[in-house]
């Protein structure tokens, strides 16, 4: 972050934990994974995506976990749940959006990786579809996220040329990353402590509808509101530049 006063700086992380944590809390509506439960709708993603992507992968990463733990315990108050999974999870994959968007500059690239990653999410929802560890119903649903994902992708490409792909993919692999963590590290705690639930020693499987409902219910709104939101930024001037 160089130069950047440190006041400056608290002041980006404490107002995107806070735009996180509330907005999450007033938009998530009370809707939880089907059959497994446990997490959360949870559509204010956009929010630590643009800050990782507009000032620097530290303010991005540290706002979003110090917003999903407020939200956590008001929601379900386990903190040792939230500090073992949500905690990290949301820490290292807005970290790592802003991390992708400042590494790979290339349009070209940047189109290939984000068409890889929902190929291989859209994959990952037949397999599960085939071998019933989720209904049609959840599966209607996905494909509607994955069809309006690429219709928002494009649209914004054409708007914002090849920028809106660069930030779409940057959001793109730190969701998958954090939902990767979020599946396994749910599934793992439920091993040997109680989820909010009340479920415990859930199957293996479960971790993947985890990854699943959350990568497949959020990529959406990253790539609704990210591309604008950041383009904005820049017009204004009210970003670090990719070298932060």
């Amino acid at each position: 972050m160089g130069s950047k006063p440190k006041s400056l700086v608290l002041s980006l992380v404490v107002i995107n934990a806070t735009l996180y944590a509330v907005l999450g809390y007033l938009t998530f509506l009370g809707v939880f994974a089907p059959v497994v439960g446990t997490v959360r709708f949870w559509p204010s993603v956009f929010i630590p995506a643009v800050f990782a992507i507009a000032f620097s992968p530290l303010i991005g990463g540290l706002g979003a976990a110090i917003g999903i733990f407020i939200s956590d315990m008001l929601i379900h108050g386990n903190a040792l749940l939230s500090l073992s999974v949500g905690v990290p999870a949301n820490f290292l994959g807005f970290y790592a959006v802003g991390l992708t968007y400042r590494r790979v500059k290339s349009t070209r690239i940047a189109i290939a990786l984000v068409s890889a990653e929902i190929l291989l999410a859209t994959l990952l929802l037949a397999l599960s579809l085939q071998y019933n560890m989720v209904d049609w119903n959840f599966f209607y649903a996905a494909v509607i996220a994955i069809i309006a994902t690429l219709g928002l992708t494009l649209s914004f490409a054409l708007l914002l040329r090849g920028e809106a792909f660069r930030v779409v993919f940057a959001g793109s692999t730190g969701l998958m990353l954090g939902s990767v963590i979020i599946g396994v590290g749910v599934w793992l705690f439920s091993q040997y402590l109680t989820l909010p639930t009340g479920q415990k020693a859930l199957p293996a499987w479960a971790a993947l509808v985890w990854f699943l409902w959350t990568y497949l219910t959020e990529i959406p709104f990253i790539a609704l509101l990210a591309p604008p939101l950041v383009s904005v930024l820049k017009r204004v001037g009210f970003t670090w530049g990719d070298s932060n």
